[in-house]
């Protein structure tokens, strides 16, 4: 069985360790844990893992967070993977900061990454893991905190969330939505 798993995020150096990447380091700690290598293929950076029999396409899209979409369908098609088995992850306003949400489907919650892959790929019905950035910004702030780097106070605290959020994809592969829903949704 085959998944895909989505890190949303912005290329370059520039958008390195900053809140909007937070997709981006989820799927690279997989990728990390599990020795794999990432290409640069169509459409983003592709590697591929193996956990208790499944094969986990990662995707790190090219497109930039506002047009993830098209990534998204492309490599649905390509690896001819169901809608049920995509898992996007990516930043969340409001979520406290650390606190993650594991759903089945929902709307896009103003993220434009999420907006534009359900336009691109026809619903809102694939699974979504929302990691909690915090809203810590002054009025008319918002895309210079999101894009911003995170706090000191974070970044002591962030090896181990996103270690959490990674062990929440492998067991959305593993034991299924519900099961890792409940599993993974507590913290």
């Amino acid at each position: 069985m085959k998944y895909l798993i989505v890190g949303i995020g912005n290329m370059g150096a520039k958008y390195d360790n900053t809140r909007h990447n937070i997709g981006f380091d989820v799927v690279d700690h997989l990728a990390a844990s599990k020795e794999a290598t990432w290409q640069n293929d169509t459409q983003g950076d592709v590697a591929q893992i193996k956990h208790r029999g499944r094969t986990f396409i990662l995707l790190k899209p090219s497109t930039y967070v506002n047009l993830s979409g098209k990534a998204v369908r492309y490599w649905l098609q390509k690896e001819k993977i169901d809608k049920k088995n995509l898992l996007v992850v990516l930043d969340d306003l409001n979520l406290p900061f650390g606190k993650q949400r594991l759903r089945a489907k929902g709307n896009d919650g103003g993220h434009n990454g999420l907006k534009n892959i359900d336009q691109v790929t026809g619903g809102n019905n694939y699974a979504r893991l929302r990691f909690g950035i915090g809203s810590d910004f002054s009025k008319g702030r918002q895309v210079d905190f999101v894009l911003g780097e995170w706090s000191a106070e974070e970044k002591e605290q962030l090896a181990d969330l996103v270690k959490y959020a990674a062990d929440t994809v492998l067991s959305f592969g593993a034991i299924g939505i519900n099961h890792t829903m409940n599993k993974y949704n507590k913290k």
